[in-house]
């Protein structure tokens, strides 16, 4: 029975901080802004600007433009936890919770799920933007529509712990802000989101190559193109556990020493 009130007190502190998180969002729209304003922004931008140049037009473009903004959100939203942690922890509010009679790591663990309902926001947003606005048609059933998103959702949620686990070791929100946008910036640029790789110089091309971000690309474009699961998106999801297993205990141990 203690066992049982313990995971509930766990569980039901976790959906209490996840909620809290959430009001916190919704009371400073400019946190919004990665998740809603960026998709929207870029996918028109960069779809018009260089689709002529890319892909001979705008419709032949969004095959590649689509789930590399897409990625790129998810990049972006996944780092905004550390920025939201680093916050807390100099606001001194986690050592009030800490005084409180709720799970110890409650407040992280609370973090981490909001962090999931951000990402899907940006995904929806991602994908919507590019159907509604620029006439993105993909030749797969929807069902296929659910996988991809569930796919980039997970890697961008796993993500999210790297990202978190800088944040508890970072000395400042406004370091964890800078060095998440050159990271996010990094990955997302020098990978296959937005052009084709032969394009690039030699050097170039073996760090896109490299870049795990174009593995995750790629297995999106072949799900969308196929309609079929295939060994790129079985590499990624491997990857997305092994992100896990490896900061999570890395940034609970975090955790626990900033408390």
């Amino acid at each position: 029975m203690e066992i049982q009130t313990q995971h509930g007190n766990l569980i039901g502190n976790t959906l209490t901080m996840a909620y809290r998180n959430l009001l916190k969002t919704l009371h400073n729209p400019d946190r919004f802004m990665d998740v809603i304003i960026q998709p929207v922004m870029f996918m028109l931008l960069f779809g018009y600007l260089f689709g002529g140049a890319i892909a001979g037009g705008v419709q032949a473009y969004l095959p590649t433009i689509v789930p590399g903004i897409l990625i790129q959100t998810l990049l972006s939203a996944a780092s905004g936890s550390g920025a939201q942690i680093r916050e807390d922890l100099d606001s001194g509010v986690f050592d009030r919770f800490k005084s409180l009679p709720m799970a110890h790591i409650a407040p992280l663990a609370g973090q981490l799920f909001a962090d999931i309902l951000r990402l899907l926001v940006a995904t929806v947003v991602s994908l919507l933007t590019g159907y509604a606005i620029m006439g993105w048609r993909p030749t797969v059933g929807f069902g296929w529509i659910i996988v991809i998103a569930a796919l980039a959702i997970f890697i961008g949620w796993a993500i999210s712990w790297v990202f978190a686990l800088f944040g508890l070791l970072a000395k400042s929100s406004s370091m964890v802000q800078s060095v998440s946008m050159m990271v996010m910036m990094l990955l997302s640029f020098l990978s296959n989101a937005f052009i084709p790789l032969k394009t690039l110089p030699h050097f170039m091309r073996v760090i896109a190559d490299a870049n795990p971000i174009t593995y995750v690309i790629t297995a999106i474009r072949q799900i969308l193109a196929q309609g079929a699961w295939n060994n790129n998106a079985w590499i990624v999801l491997i990857f997305g556990i092994g992100i896990v297993v490896l900061f999570a205990p890395l940034t609970v141990w975090a955790y626990n020493h900033n408390n």
